[in-house]
């Protein structure tokens, strides 16, 4: 009864499935009444209300960071608090160390892809369920070793016990690390002369788990008490006693770790003061998104976690942006970068500016040796349609005028921007409206037939611009027989615009593949607009297309400003490029528009990037091998921030946004 019930309400849908399992791993303590409530409630929930179907996404703090939620005492605080106490005890795992996953049993997937043994992981959970069966039948206890799980499991799976226990304890090896936070605590109580223990239910051996905390970093501590050595738990207290009994009953005695009911309550019911470390996973995962795939968002949630709640920092909300939804995007799409240009036997990287700035730094810090292969190029949409005019004049009038029609601007004021600002009499004369007046829709395309009738001059105007620009990439492209540009995107102008000039008007011979983030979208003005280039090869994307990631290409809505978040995270500081000048001895000059207002928040930004890739890069060494990162999975996080509900979140950072349209 009880095996179909289950079948029945888990197996309905794999949403389910991962929703229910996903509560249950963030609450242990919940009863099988509550469990069956909550099975209930999201069977119901698929069955008459389909569109709650789709994951909700978490709310963001918007009044303050996460990294102050909760808020944590400093390490050297919580150091003097403890040290009234004559012996210390600490949880090891969540406590004194962190894993790179965001719960212990993902680490079952990387064992199984090693092993080469489909459904590893749920295997791997039932033998040790079962083992400690047998051993509370045999011995009273259910505390059981490493090698006691890998008994039932060599006959339930085939797999030698030996090697399988030698290849589990060798993932841990990978995947712990230290918990800054609590490394500095015990330092300090250390260098006082206080007496430390590590006090831990596990199936690991005391040995093993000295092992751990000495690659760890951590200094000597004084006892290990481990549950599988003593026979007892801090579950179900009797390791308390354990400790006491060791150390003598007259001390005074403090225990530190993570679970409400070992760590706090049992510590409590055999006297020892206690304090509850909320674990890092507990306090981070109701704000990570769900939609990635299991083993790489394992991951990317074990890195944000233990960087953003361990307790170390209170970073500021442009920092905290840029590491916990631009870290991720930032290593999957320099890896995506590295792909194409490799297969396609690319001469040289070009990153466009702006938002190739710190592209090109988490590039380089990925991959050190192609440091020459890559350069920053300037370039942008107001210089771009000025030098490519002729080839792309559709694009030029949409930018200059289209796009700023009804915006209030007048007609000498846009003539300015195209440059002409020395026409304006002589046009409104000719059109019969004033220079004053505002640019409209109705007397934009007048203005546009005048400049069609006079094109001539109008290229005229920008040729010095594009002989400056030859000379500026003529410097880049020097021997180069072909180049790519990367940019954010997102119809992929800038890079065909580049081509052109580069090859159909300073006839470099060096084609040019444009390289996006993402491209159109189905809600954009032209959804159609890249994908005869994306066919073609000539434009390529990570994010989505038409053809990869039909979901996020429906999802994202330039109307609703998903473009402006975007480049929020990659763009430079500095001003964009106004346009390429003749210095007047055979040189050239570059432009720039006003920098950026708050340019110390963009660097947060920024830093929180490539602080990401760092302990990314980290995990990826620690592991022994390459995190692969989807576009999929690289766009997930940003659900969170884009989403209707985190409007109060994406509030406290407008002020950093570009402007929509050319300036």
């Amino acid at each position: 009864m009880r095996v179909w019930l289950y079948a029945l309400l888990v197996g309905r849908h794999p949403e389910i499935r991962e929703r229910y399992l996903e509560r249950r791993r963030a609450d242990p303590g919940m009863g099988r009444l509550r469990a069956l409530l909550l099975l209930l409630r999201l069977n119901l929930l698929w069955l008459f209300f389909p569109s709650r179907r789709v994951p909700e996404q978490p709310l963001l703090p918007a009044k303050t960071g996460e990294s102050a939620c909760p808020l944590r005492k400093s390490p050297e605080a919580l150091a003097e608090e403890l040290a009234v106490y004559d012996v210390i005890s600490f949880d090891v795992f969540d406590t004194l160390i962190l894993r790179s996953t965001a719960a212990p049993e993902d680490l079952f997937d990387l064992m199984g892809a090693e092993l080469g043994c489909p459904g590893f992981r749920d295997m791997r959970t039932a033998a040790e369920r079962e083992a400690r069966a047998e051993k509370q039948l045999s011995h009273g206890t259910p505390e059981v070793t490493l090698d006691e799980i890998w008994a039932v499991l060599e006959r339930k799976s085939g797999i030698p016990r030996a090697r399988g226990a030698a290849c589990e304890w060798a993932w841990e090896q990978r995947c712990c690390s230290a918990n800054p936070y609590m490394l500095a605590v015990v330092q300090l109580l250390i260098r006082r002369g206080k007496t430390c223990i590590a006090a831990s239910d596990m199936y690991l051996s005391r040995k093993q788990i000295t092992d751990l905390l000495h690659r760890c970093g951590y200094p000597d501590f004084q006892a290990f008490f481990v549950s599988c050595d003593a026979g007892a738990s801090k579950h179900s207290g009797a390791l308390y006693d354990v400790i006491r009994e060791h150390f003598g009953g007259k001390k005074r005695y403090c225990h530190l770790g993570d679970n409400r009911v070992s760590d706090l309550e049992q510590a409590q019911r055999h006297d020892f003061a206690a304090h509850l470390y909320p674990g890092v996973g507990a306090v981070g995962m109701p704000f990570r998104v769900r939609e990635m795939s299991p083993v790489t968002g394992s991951l990317y949630c074990g890195i944000v976690n233990s960087h953003i709640h361990c307790g170390t920092s209170v970073f500021s909300r442009e920092y905290e942006y840029g590491f916990i939804y631009g870290g991720l995007f930032a290593a999957g799409y320099c890896r995506f970068i590295r792909c194409v240009t490799r297969e396609r036997h690319i001469d040289k990287i070009l990153f466009l500016a702006r938002d190739g700035a710190v592209l090109l730094e988490a590039y380089r810090r990925m991959y050190p040796e192609e440091r020459e292969k890559t350069c920053y190029a300037y370039w942008s949409r107001p210089a771009a349609v000025k030098v490519t005019a002729d080839h792309f004049r559709e694009e030029y009038f949409r930018r200059f005028l289209l796009y700023r029609a009804g915006q209030g601007l007048s007609v000498r004021k846009v003539l300015e921007g195209m440059e002409l600002g020395d026409w304006a009499d002589a046009l409104c004369r000719a059109i019969k409206i004033e220079p004053e007046s505002a640019l409209t829709h109705k007397n934009a395309p007048r203005i546009q037939q005048y400049l069609l009738d006079r094109w001539p001059d109008v290229l005229a105007r920008y040729r010095p611009q594009s002989d400056a620009a030859r000379l500026y990439y003529s410097g880049l492209l020097s021997g180069c027989r072909s180049a790519a540009a990367v940019d954010i995107g997102w119809a992929g102008s800038g890079a065909l615009m580049l081509d052109a000039a580069v090859n159909r008007d300073w006839g470099m011979d060096c084609p040019i593949t444009g390289i996006l983030a993402g491209t159109n979208t189905r809600s954009g003005p032209e959804p159609n607009g890249a994908e005869p280039f994306l066919f073609s090869g000539k434009l390529v994307s990570y994010l989505y297309s038409q053809r990869i990631n039909r979901d996020l290409w429906g999802f994202h809505d330039p109307a609703q400003g998903h473009n402006l978040y975007w480049e929020l995270l990659l763009s430079a500081e500095e001003g964009s490029l106004k346009g390429f000048y003749p210095d007047g001895d055979g040189s050239f000059r570059l432009a720039f528009r006003e920098n950026r207002t708050n340019p110390d928040k963009i660097r947060e930004i920024h830093c929180g990037i490539l602080d990401f890739l760092d302990l990314f890069l980290d995990t990826e060494r620690r592991m022994g091998m390459e995190i692969p990162v989807s576009g999929r999975d690289a766009y997930a996080p940003m659900l969170a921030v884009l989403s209707r509900k985190n409007k109060a979140y994406r509030r406290e950072l407008e002020e950093l946004l570009d402007e929509i349209h050319l300036s």
